[in-house]
């Protein structure tokens, strides 16, 4: 596999997973993240034209997407003058491993009137811990615990967040803020899920809604709320950059306490990336 640090090469629509896109759940298969790029990039490359601007990205992750070639498809599925619906197909020697939906709505003027919104400022990582790590290095906070590259220092039972930093979707090519959100989005399950012993759910799927893009590159992503019964959990958060919060992520997820992720192990997969010493072009 290539080493660039992107999640994908392409080659005439194909799309080679390269060693930065694999999951720590089971081997020789690709993490969230990287397909739901795979699966936004489709869709604002096809889509995202005559003022409609991605509403909704769901993506059902139904099976585990092995780390083998894959060809996305698309089709749309409603086209009128101010909401677009678009089915996208993840798939692997034909056969789909996972499956997306779109909704794009047109922008327009706000309605007249006041409604209730949330007034609590999302925590923004200090500009100096930001500075003492590579570029591509996410940061992991908890209440009361600031931020830090080690997931181990985070590993309680407080609210969790993330300060996300992604390598592109495909090598060679700029990603959007867009895809960047619709990666980082995919962890919901991580900050709604991690707990003092780790995380013990594997998600099934995430859906995202945005009332707007990000503004740049780098985006948080902080936990709501954590339901969970019989092996069974619901999780939302919150995606949010430095202007406000701007989407808001649910998802569902499965026990998988057998293959329980400790935050050491994401360490030193934190620690491994660092030490490639790849400074990705995040398209500044």
């Amino acid at each position: 596999m290539s080493n660039s640090p992107a999640y994908f090469t392409q080659d005439d629509g194909v799309f080679q997973p390269t060693r930065f896109s694999m999951s720590l759940w089971a081997p020789s298969t690709l993490s969230g993240p990287p397909v739901c790029g795979l699966i936004a990039r489709e869709v604002e490359a096809r889509y995202c034209d005559d003022g409609f601007a991605p509403a909704r990205l769901t993506v059902d992750l139904h099976r585990a997407v092995p780390a083998v070639s894959l060809t996305v498809d698309s089709e749309l599925i409603r086209d009128g003058k101010r909401v677009r619906a678009v089915a996208i197909v993840l798939r692997s020697g034909g056969e789909p491993v996972a499956r997306g939906s779109a909704l794009l709505l047109k922008r327009s003027t706000q309605p007249p009137g006041e409604v209730w919104r949330p007034e609590r400022e999302r925590p923004l990582p200090p500009r100096d811990a930001l500075a003492t790590v590579d570029a591509a290095m996410h940061l992991f906070g908890s209440d009361g615990n600031g931020w830090s590259v080690k997931m181990t220092e985070h590993q309680n039972d407080a609210r969790k967040r993330k300060w996300v930093r992604n390598i592109p979707v495909v090598a060679g090519e700029e990603s959007s803020p867009f895809c960047f959100a619709a990666m980082a989005g995919e962890q919901t399950s991580l900050v709604t899920n991690w707990g003092t012993e780790g995380i013990g759910f594997i998600n099934t799927d995430v859906s995202i809604t945005f009332s707007r893009m990000p503004i740049g590159l780098e985006m948080g992503i902080e936990a709501e709320s954590h339901l969970s019964d019989d092996g069974i959990a619901a999780g939302a958060a919150v995606l949010y950059d430095a202007e406000g919060a701007f989407g808001i992520c649910t998802t569902t997820a499965l026990a998988n306490e057998h293959r329980q992720i400790h935050g050491s192990v994401i360490d030193t997969l934190s620690e491994e990336f660092a030490l490639t010493q790849v400074t990705p072009d995040r398209g500044r």
